[in-house]
């Protein structure tokens, strides 16, 4: 079967989120999935087949778990197929654990991505949080899955250097931590993603972290349409439109890699 490694939310190889892709005939056996998933050592890794004209049963994996949701292997799907001709200029609907989600292509490349909003709600900053992230909270939230943790500035969520082991003992899938934008810059809010209970000690680009910080900067900066910059290594954008219960997270992907799975 085909195999593709897409790097998502970027515009350029080498950059943003790389991941997994497997384009399947039918359904799979789910431990052979995690296998392929480990092997392939990505933060997430998509299975997909066709289940009608532009609906597709969709799964991912860590090289550890599987996950109910993830944005930008999603996004690497929804390029993967588009470059494949799959349904061209109709919307393709992907059945998920987190229900239906929908991606659209635009002109130049972009893809906006229909994602579930999950707002966080302001919650007591767990002991010996400040003491693993090596820095003090300004607010602390707990999601569906996650936990976010508001800084002080960009530059400290830059700068920062984790305990990565002592943020494995906190609850829930991952610890995003974020901050608004320096005066002056080209985006809104700056993030990055440590999931190392999940088998990611950091994420490069998070697609479901953004369906988080969405309504929690909509909410600080009273606009619906704004873009994050995430500062992990790698780097990358993620542009998020918030929509009642809804969130529009629109990027780019870049095929890097392109072959044959035969295991």
């Amino acid at each position: 079967m085909r195999a593709f490694v897409v790097d998502a939310f970027t515009d350029r190889p080498f950059a943003g989120n790389p991941a997994g892709v497997c384009l399947l005939d039918r359904p799979a056996d789910a431990a052979w999935m995690q296998r392929v998933a480990a092997e392939l050592n990505l933060s997430e890794t998509a299975f997909v087949h066709r289940t009608a004209e532009t609906t597709y049963g969709l799964r991912w994996f860590t090289p550890t778990v599987e996950v109910d949701l993830c944005g930008h292997a999603t996004l690497a799907t929804a390029h993967v197929l588009h470059t494949q001709g799959a349904a061209p200029g109709a919307a393709l609907h992907f059945d998920t654990l987190s229900g239906v989600l929908t991606a659209r292509h635009h002109r130049h490349g972009a893809i906006s991505l229909d994602f579930p909003a999950d707002a966080p709600t302001a919650t007591a900053t767990p002991p010996h949080l400040a003491t693993a992230l090596g820095a003090e909270p300004r607010w602390t939230g707990r999601a569906r899955h996650d936990l976010l943790v508001e800084l002080a500035d960009a530059a400290t969520v830059r700068d920062l250097d984790p305990d990565i082991a002592a943020l494995a003992g906190f609850s829930g899938r991952a610890v995003i931590v974020t901050a608004s934008a320096p005066a002056g810059a080209d985006h809104d809010f700056v993030s990055r993603v440590f999931a190392p209970a999940a088998g990611i000690p950091e994420d490069p680009v998070t697609g479901a972290a953004h369906c988080v910080l969405a309504p929690h900067w909509a909410s600080r900066l009273r606009r619906a349409a704004l873009n994050g910059a995430q500062l992990s290594a790698r780097g990358g954008r993620v542009g998020v439109e918030l929509r009642d219960d809804r969130v529009t997270l629109l990027g780019q992907a870049v095929t890097v890699f392109d072959g044959e799975l035969t295991a």
